[in-house]
């Protein structure tokens, strides 16, 4: 049990981290209630959000306690009403089914971003290839709005590594600027799981992503000069998997 004397600013090499805000929280609950510490509340929480946390708490044997401080010590707004506490996880990504690679990720906001919108849309398995984010610090979890605790994750030591364990029979589509085929003209093959590959915020993915699979270009105006990570990821997503809904 995490004592009251441990909670403090995240740290990276810590065993734990932390939900910042009510919805997160609830989903770590709903989701994950074995890896939860405790929850804190903040006393200007409404009674409503108190009541529902109260019950998920009882339900799990979960420690729930009420104190500002606790609270003001780890939150990075001061609308962040209520937090919980979870000890850090590893899972796998499933073999069978849909990825999305994140090759070299470096924004806290985007990764959050891109996990939320690969559970919504049905894409539950995500791999990380470092150097990279760590998908535990509290941006990537607020940003994900506890979307993180719906999906599986991995990291890997690099792109090698990941395709050579999980490259056979499925398709690899790494979104470029020098891609070869632009986004809605080609036809997938639906008789495999696919990859979807995004590089670095700042540099994309390199030259060698060419000779991968099929590369893909998401068109646009002259008027930027690139997309947003978690933009592309979005739209890529989406186009690959509309189908579905």
């Amino acid at each position: 049990m995490i004592s009251n004397k441990d909670i403090k600013k995240y740290n990276k090499s810590s065993s734990y981290s932390y939900t910042l805000g009510a919805f997160p929280t609830f989903e770590l609950l709903e989701n994950y209630p074995e890896i939860v510490e405790k929850i804190m509340i903040h006393t200007t929480a409404k009674q409503e959000i108190y009541d529902k946390a109260e019950k998920l708490c009882e339900q799990n044997h979960i420690q729930l306690v009420v104190n500002d401080k606790l609270l003001e010590k780890i939150r990075e707004k001061e609308n962040c009403i209520a937090a919980g506490v979870f000890d850090k996880f590893q899972c796998q990504i499933e073999k069978n089914q849909n990825h999305v690679v994140l090759v070299n990720p470096s924004d806290s906001g985007n990764m959050g971003t891109i996990i939320r919108t690969c559970a919504g849309f049905g894409i539950n398995n995500l791999a990380i290839i470092e150097p990279a984010v760590d998908i535990f610090h509290p941006k990537v979890v607020r940003a994900s709005m506890g979307s993180l605790f719906r999906i599986n994750h991995q990291y890997f030591p690099s792109f090698e590594e990941y395709y050579h364990k999980y490259g056979e029979n499925r398709s690899m589509y790494p979104f470029m600027l020098k891609g070869a085929k632009k986004l809605g003209s080609f036809s997938l093959n639906r008789n495999q799981p696919f990859s979807l590959i995004f590089g670095n915020e700042a540099t994309g993915l390199d030259d060698s992503f060419l000779g991968v699979g099929q590369s893909v270009l998401i068109a646009h105006t002259k008027a930027i000069d690139s997309l947003n990570l978690s933009l592309a990821a979005g739209i890529a997503i989406y186009e690959f998997t509309k189908h579905y809904f």
